[in-house]
Formats: C-alpha cells, structure tokens, sequence
C-alpha cells in the first residue's frame, strides 16, 4: 500500500521540510541547510522511482500512466494526481536543479534574508504539484503557491535594481493570476467540469452555441500560461527581474518560464488536439506567431546585451519561444518526432541555463570572493549579519580559478548554442529532422522555422563568445577568489548535460515516446476516467481468480 501513495511524495516532502523550517531560527542555518537537501534528495530518489514506473506497471493501474485519488474520490468528481511519462520528466529536472542550486546557496547566498530555504522548499512544492494535477482548479493552487513563494525568492536580498524588478514581477504575475481565475471560470460555467481528462472528452461533442465561451476561456486561460512563459510581447518583465534576482533563485527560474510551456503544451493536447472535433488546432497560428517573435526577440536581446545576466534571460526567452512554435506546430500534426526533439531540447536547455545562472556572479566578481560580496551589501543596506559559523566545510577556494570558469562556460556556450558534441546539438537536430521529415506541414513553415532555428544559434554563439573573450582574455584584474560550493553545482549540471549527450539515444527515446502519447490524448483521458478507487480496486481483485 505505501508504493500507492508514493505518487503524492513530491507535493508532501517540500511541504513538511518547509513548514518545518519555519520554526527555526535564522542563526540556525546549518540545521536549515540539512533539512533542504534531504528534502531535495528524497525528491530526487522518489522521481526517479516514479520515472521508472511510467515504463513499467503503474501505481494504481497498469501502463504508462498512474493515477492517485486523493479522498478515494473518482474523477471527474474528486481529486487527482496524474503521472504520465511528461510529469514525470518534469519532476526528474525540477529534482535535478533543486540540489546543485541548493549548494550554491550555501556559499553564502542563502544570508542575504529571511525564510529563503522554506520558500524554496514551497517553490518546489508548487512545481511539483503543477506537474502532476489532474485539474484546472488544483493547477490554479499549485501555480498561487509557486508564485507566492517565487514572490519571496525574487525579492531575497537587497538592492534598489532587485525590490524594482521584483514589484514589476509581482504585479505581471497577480494579473495573470486574474486572466486564470477568469478563464477557468468561464470553462467551468461551459463544461461544467474543471478534469482535464474530462475536458478532453466532452470538447469534442460541444455544441456551437457553447464553443465560443469555452474557447474565450481557454484563450484567457492560455495567455496566463503564455506570460508565465515569456511570450512576447508580455515578456518585457522576465529580462530584468530574472538578471535582478540572486545567483541561485535565477537558476531555479530557469525552470518556471518551463510550467508556462508545459500548460500550455497539456492542456493543447488534450483539449484541442486530435480529438478535440470542430476545435482541433485551436490557438496553432498563434502560438507559432507568438513563438517565432518570441525567438526574435530573444536572438536581438542576446545580440544586443552587454552583461551576461540579462543575455543569460534573453536565453530563457529563446528557448521558451523555440518550445512554443514547437507546439504549434504539433497541434498542426508536427508528429512525435520533432516534439520529442523539441523535449529533449526542453531539458537540456533548462540545465544549461541554470548553470550559465550560476557562473555570472562568478565570472563578474572582484577580488575577495562571496563573503566580501555579502559583507558589503549588508553594510550599505544596514543588514546585520549573524554571528553564526555555519560557513560549510567546503567554504575554500578552488586551484586553476580561471580555467574551471572558462570549461564551465565555454560548455554552456556549446548547449544553448547547439554546438557539437552536446545535447543542445542533438535536440536541435532531432528538431530539425522531425520538422523536415513531415510533409503534413506547410513548406515555407518549416524552411522559415528551421533557418531561424540554426540563425538563433549562431546569434547565442556570437553574444556569448563576446562575454567569454571579455571576461577571460581581456580583463587584466585580479584572479576573482571563487569557492568550491559555487563551481561544483555547474560542474553537476554540466555533468548531466554530458550524460544525457552519451545516453542520446535513450533520452530521444523516452522524449519520443513521451511526444507520441501527448499526441494521442484519448490514452491520457480514457486512464484518468476509468481509474478506479481503492474500494473498487480491492473488489475487482477480490472477484479475479
């Protein structure tokens, strides 16, 4: 039975870590540290045992997609968390992510306010439930409490830049929030029913006088996600407030612009994908529009910035507005091939991000390291420092401080670039190929989408070889003192870049595989309908022989 319940593990393990660290004090860092990562481990250990069972038997049920009913109530009427292959990809990287941005905040960043590792805690918490939903009205939950705590996180610190970007990022958030709230209202008063495996089914049959309200509602709905993910021309907040954040909560917003992509792709697939009758391909052209200005945008901004923390965001934009055309131009039968390019691509780019997040305060730091960078921002903003000795064992300076950057860097370079021989060579190409390998799309769509592909790459290569040359073959300061915490979380990440480049064909594989069931909607509905509860599946087993 405790296998049963192992499903609701990623929402109840942040949850309890965070809550509990709210009872201690701020001088008790060490303690508050230990906490983190053990909750940031077991999410670790529980994804990949819930990975591994969406290829296997499931956790109530068998096949590729479990199901747990909170209350034992059946949908569409009650509570439930769905793990398909997709949720279960997404938990692996939010897992991923969580614990080398953990250690880079153990440098120090962590000091610099209050509550900052029970936020994170609570980040998490709404990241994975977002993931694993069933409903639109639990997804409004998890993204509230995703963003009230990103709200803490953006503003932890000091500093006039950051309380700006952070009041900006609010206030684009809250009013997102409202065009959810009003979008999900209007489905619900149509559909009467908020089960996204419900919607999926009863879309199709909709009446015409009911298809314009549902698809304003859906659209409302759509363009709260569509802020969430940078679209532009509503992402003029996510440049400053992400280069404005400290080191560690930038990279973990890598990965927040991804919940927008991820809702967006879901709730296409389900409700106006192949099934969906007189609404297949709603909202394509939009997306497709909406996604090439977004690539656009971000190609001129890597182009045009002058420091790598705001090039660094264009980047997020790039790769969010590469994924949105992607769904595009699924929803116009881009086949499983080009979306599974488009997943791995989704991964590798958000861990190269994370990392090149992580190496800017690192590759733009004066002499005297993370602690004269704390001491001096809590003397010109009247902080006052703990007297704790929480500074971890691992607080030393790293040899050959210069050459691990510039390796560091230069490997990020290689990723969002989509340079050989790393991943972001090998999801770009996947791209590519599944966009040339269907002749179910418009020629000039694909010639058009696929050179500003490859153009889009060389514009990262450009921006980013400016910084590089900047920082490593023109400055003449002083070698920066950079710690180990700070180098060994990029050198993870970029471990995992390398072994998602050497297990390519794997990966393509679960991402294909992911891609052609997202594409067949009906598997996804016909699972959450049809699962049973406990009381139902404990008679079924009882009348099989």
């Amino acid at each position: 039975m405790a296998a049963q319940h192992l499903m609701i593990a990623p929402i109840v393990i942040p949850f309890i870590a965070g809550a509990l660290m709210l009872l201690y004090d701020e001088r008790q860092r060490k303690a508050k540290l230990g906490i983190a990562m053990t909750s940031a481990v077991a999410l670790l250990i529980v994804s990949i045992e819930l990975m591994s069972r969406t290829k296997g038997e499931g956790l109530m049920g068998g096949g590729e997609t479990s199901f747990y009913l909170l209350g034992d109530w059946t949908a569409p009427f009650g509570i439930i968390l769905v793990l398909d292959r997709l949720a279960a990809m997404m938990l692996m990287l939010v897992a991923l992510l969580a614990i080398p941005v953990l250690i880079y905040a153990a440098a120090g960043w962590h000091k610099q306010g209050q509550h900052f590792h029970s936020m994170f805690q609570f980040l998490l918490m709404g990241l994975n439930g977002a993931f694993l939903t069933g409903d639109l009205f639990n997804l409004f939950v998890f993204f509230e409490v995703l963003l009230a705590a990103s709200y803490g996180l953006v503003l932890h610190g000091s500093g006039q830049l950051r309380v700006r970007a952070g009041l900006n990022y609010i206030a684009i958030n809250l009013a997102a929030s409202l065009l959810f709230l009003i979008g999900v209202s209007l489905i619900y008063g149509v559909a009467g029913t908020l089960n996204m495996a419900h919607l999926s089914k009863i879309v199709a049959g909709m009446s015409q006088a009911d298809l314009p309200l549902f698809r304003t509602g859906a659209a409302l709905l759509g363009l709260a996600f569509l802020v969430k993910a940078g679209i532009w021309p509503l992402s003029f907040w996510l440049p400053t407030a992400y280069m404005a954040a400290a080191a560690p909560v930038a990279a973990m917003f890598a990965i927040m612009t991804k919940v927008g992509v991820y809702v967006i792709l879901r709730l296409s697939m389900l409700t106006f994908g192949a099934t969906a009758g007189a609404s297949v391909g709603f909202g394509a052209e939009v997306l497709i529009a909406g996604g090439i200005l977004t690539m656009i945008f971000g190609m001129t901004g890597t182009l045009a910035s002058q420091g790598l923390g705001r090039m660094t965001a264009h980047l997020v934009l790039l790769s969010a507005g590469t994924l949105l055309t992607v769904t595009g131009l699924a929803l116009m039968g881009g086949g499983e091939k080009m979306l599974g390019g488009a997943l791995y691509y989704l991964v590798s780019s958000t861990i190269a991000t994370g990392a090149l997040f992580l190496l800017i305060e690192p590759m733009s730091r004066e002499e005297g390291g993370i602690a004269a960078l704390l001491a001096l921002t809590a003397d010109a903003y009247g902080i006052d420092q703990p007297e704790d000795d929480d500074v971890p064992d691992m607080s030393f300076a790293i040899p050959g401080t210069l050459m691990v950057l510039g390796l560091s860097f230069a490997g990020c370079v290689l990723v969002l670039a989509g340079l050989p021989p790393l991943s972001g060579f090998v999801g770009k190409v996947a791209i590519l190929s599944g966009l040339l390998d269907n002749p179910s799309l418009p020629a000039p769509l694909g010639w058009g989408f696929g050179a500003l592909l490859l153009l889009s790459g060389f514009a990262t290569l450009i921006g980013l070889a400016r910084i590089g040359i900047q920082t490593f073959w023109a400055s003449e300061g002083a070698v920066p003192k950079v710690l180990a915490l700070e180098i060994v979380p990029v050198v993870v990440l970029l471990g995992m870049i390398v072994l998602m480049t050497l297990k390519g064909q794997d990966t393509l594989r679960y991402m294909e595989d992911t891609a052609q069931s997202l594409l067949n909607p009906s598997v996804y509905a016909n699972g959450v309908l049809a699962a049973p509860s406990v009381e139902q599946e404990a008679a079924r087993q009882e009348a099989s022989p």
